[in-house]
């Protein structure tokens, strides 16, 4: 699992730059198996559209590029 964790990781740090671009960021605080548990901060942290971020960018880029099977989690 160390693999697909790393895999995770480097993946979330590509897709930060969308976010930060937009005055946002995202955190990873934990990788659990497939579950990955992250943390939006700055604009993306109060913006009413941050599970569709989640959901629908996150989760769905890693599903397409890494696992069709991996969850992202939001904790605050």
């Amino acid at each position: 699992m160390e693999d697909l964790e790393k895999e995770i990781r480097e993946r979330l740090d590509l897709l930060r730059g969308a976010l930060q671009n937009d005055g946002g960021d995202l955190e990873c605080v934990a990788v659990e198996g497939k579950v990955v548990k992250v943390r939006l901060r700055g604009a993306c942290g109060c913006c009413p559209h941050a599970m569709a971020t989640l959901k629908g960018y996150i989760q769905q880029d890693l599903n397409e590029t890494i696992d069709a099977g991996i969850e992202v989690e939001r904790v605050d």
